[in-house]
C-alpha cells in the first residue's frame, strides 16, 4: 500500500483495494494503522461526498540496527526486507520493459551505477548521510515542482562484499553500491541511453 501511494500518488481505500485486490475493508484498516504510526496522512484531495484520500508522509524513518534489535523485531525486519527488496525488483524490471516505449529525454534517461569502494564502518555511515543529503537536496514542496517532472524512485542498497575462504575469519571490506530507477520511467538527468558506471576497488 505505501508502494502505491508513492508511485501513483493519493488514493482512496476503495482504489487501494482494487489495484490491490484486497476489500475495501482490510485497505481502510491498515491505512488507519499505517496513520497511526506516521506512515500516511489524509490528503487534501476534494473527493466525492465522505471519501477519504490517503498520501504518504515524507521523512526519514530509521530502524534500529541489528545488534539492537530483539529476535523477534529481527525476524520481522528480514521480512520487511525481503518483500521490499523483491517490489523494489518488479518495479525495476517493469521501468526495463517499459523503457522502449518512452519518448525523447525520459527514455534516454537511465542512470545505472555499479562500484566497489574500501571503506571503513565510520565511513559507510558518513557516506550514507551525505546519500541521504543529496536526495533531500533535490526535493520540494508539490507546489514549486515543475509540470514535466516525474516521480523518480531511488533505492540505497550496501553491504561488505564476502570475505575469501582463506581469510573467513578477518573483517570484511564494505563494498557501496547505489541505484535509481523511474517506476514508469528514468529520471530527466540528461544521462544517454544505457548510462552505466563502473568502478574498480580503490
Amino acid at each position: 500500500m505505501l508502494q502505491h501511494l508513492a508511485v501513483h500518488g493519493p488514493a482512496t481505500s476503495a482504489t487501494l483495494g482494487r489495484a490491490l485486490g484486497l476489500n475495501t475493508g482490510a485497505t481502510s484498516y491498515h491505512l488507519r494503522e499505517l496513520a497511526r504510526y506516521g506512515f500516511v496522512e489524509e490528503a487534501p484531495c476534494s473527493g466525492h461526498g465522505r471519501e477519504r484520500w490517503w498520501r504518504t508522509v515524507p521523512g526519514d524513518r530509521r530502524f534500529p540496527p541489528l545488534s539492537r534489535q530483539s529476535p523477534e523485531t529481527r525476524l520481522v525486519m528480514d521480512e520487511l526486507n525481503h518483500l521490499s527488496y523483491a517490489a523494489d525488483l518488479d518495479l525495476f524490471g517493469q521501468a526495463q520493459r517499459d523503457r522502449g516505449a518512452e519518448p525523447g529525454e525520459w527514455g534516454d534517461a537511465f542512470p545505472y551505477s555499479r562500484g566497489t569502494i574500501r571503506l571503513t564502518v565510520p565511513e559507510v555511515r558518513e557516506f550514507f548521510e551525505e546519500y541521504i543529503a543529496l536526495l533531500n537536496r533535490y526535493k520540494r514542496p508539490e507546489a514549486d515542482t515543475p509540470a514535466d517532472a516525474r516521480i523518480v524512485l531511488t533505492r540505497f542498497l550496501a553491504f561488505p562484499a564476502p570475505a575469501p575462504a582463506s581469510t573467513a575469519t578477518s573483517t570484511p571490506t564494505p563494498v557501496a553500491s547505489a541505484s535509481a530507477a523511474s517506476a514508469s520511467a528514468p529520471p530527466s538527468s540528461g544521462a544517454p541511453s544505457g548510462n552505466r558506471e563502473e568502478t574498480e576497488p580503490s
